[in-house]
């Protein structure tokens, strides 16, 4: 672990994809603490992005190169890299930062948290959507909702024509498609409101020419203390749902449109000093009213302004975590409940069967 005196925690980054260009590097960039010193690419065109954008990171050609520059790597390469690139990391001796999901299967995600507990290193995943502002908004009414029956989350996009790359044409190996990309989401977003899974149902289709992973793709999840989560993740609706749609005892919340933090990242737009730290800024994850949810019941609703959301808690969380031991800001296992819920609806896809999950505690 790097020193708590250390002034700056050098972070390595393997990826320059999508996941690294527009999420983790620009984060990085702007959280205090944390310096961008190296990235991962054998890409001309993405090695002239990182020269453009982060003019003090170094550009690697292998993982392997990063092992002396520095202190923390962070894994934003292909899922199927997930694990091989964590597990190198970590047997060097180096913290680890994953991209969501963090293995294709829950016992591989299982090796590699009890690998990183043995070495005595930090291995967390980048669940980022925990900081969405609607989702922090649902956290913060659930005691008013009553006792929730159904938790309604959609995930959709309206893509007919494919653009290709090795999410939805690599095939399952890939661990790609809708079910692990939009549903590692999804999947964690349930998990941290309503707990653990009794049983597990769920359908998955390629819908457009030339794709071979899912594009479209619903999960039905009971948990185990009676709320029912549905789920739905697609690259082909025509026509967007609600957000989210909860219906509780006393009162429902629904929410249209998905968190702005992502459209600003892509468009270039980073956090500032003033939205780090307690003194928070509204500015960067605030949402405008006309995109408020609404909470009430039939005839009475009200719009409730979305919460600030806050993607920077999340590499806040890291440092703090490498400086001064506070737990990770997502903790491993969670990320394996997460894998175990999405392993376990893959094979209720294929078999047309719902599946049931143990009980953590037997």
């Amino acid at each position: 672990m790097p020193p708590s005196d250390l002034p700056e925690i050098r972070v390595g980054l393997a990826g320059f994809g999508p996941a690294g260009s527009f999420f983790h590097a620009p984060l990085i960039a702007a959280t205090p603490g944390l310096r961008l010193a190296a990235v991962v690419t054998r890409d001309p065109a993405k090695a002239e992005r990182v020269r453009a954008g982060h003019p003090g990171a170094d550009v690697v050609p292998a993982v392997d190169d990063l092992w002396d520059r520095c202190d923390l790597v962070v894994i934003a390469t292909p899922n199927r890299t997930h694990v091989p690139l964590a597990t190198e990391a970590l047997k060097a001796g180096l913290p680890v930062v994953v991209d969501k999901p963090l293995a294709g299967a829950a016992a591989e995600a299982r090796d590699l948290v009890r690998l990183a507990r043995d070495r005595g290193l930090m291995l967390t995943v980048f669940q980022n959507r925990r900081w969405d502002g609607d989702f922090l908004t649902l956290r913060g009414l659930l005691p008013e909702l009553g006792e929730v029956h159904r938790f309604e989350s959609r995930f959709e996009r309206w893509r007919p024509v494919p653009k290709g790359g090795w999410r939805e044409s690599g095939g399952p190996e890939e661990v790609g498609g809708t079910l692990y990309d939009l549903g590692s989401h999804l999947v964690d977003q349930a998990l941290r409101l309503f707990g653990p899974v009794a049983h597990v149902y769920a359908e998955t289709d390629v819908r457009r020419a030339g794709v071979r992973n899912d594009d479209d793709a619903f999960v039905a999840l009971t948990h185990r203390n009676g709320t029912r989560s549905h789920l739905w993740m697609s690259a082909v609706a025509a026509n967007l749902g609600p957000r989210f749609r909860v219906l509780g005892s006393r009162a429902s919340y629904v929410k249209w449109g998905l968190d702005p933090q992502e459209e600003r990242l892509r468009a270039g737009e980073r956090p500032d000093a003033a939205d780090f730290g307690r003194s928070g800024g509204a500015g960067w994850g605030a949402e405008p009213p006309e995109r408020w949810g609404t909470f009430g019941a039939e005839g009475e609703t009200r719009p409730v302004p979305t919460e600030p959301g806050a993607y920077q808690r999340f590499y806040e969380g890291v440092v703090a975590c490498l400086r001064d031991g506070a737990p990770p800001p997502v903790q491993p296992g969670d990320a394996v409940e997460t894998i175990a819920v999405l392993e376990a609806a893959a094979l209720s896809a294929a078999r047309g069967q719902v599946v049931a999950l143990p009980d953590r505690a037997e």
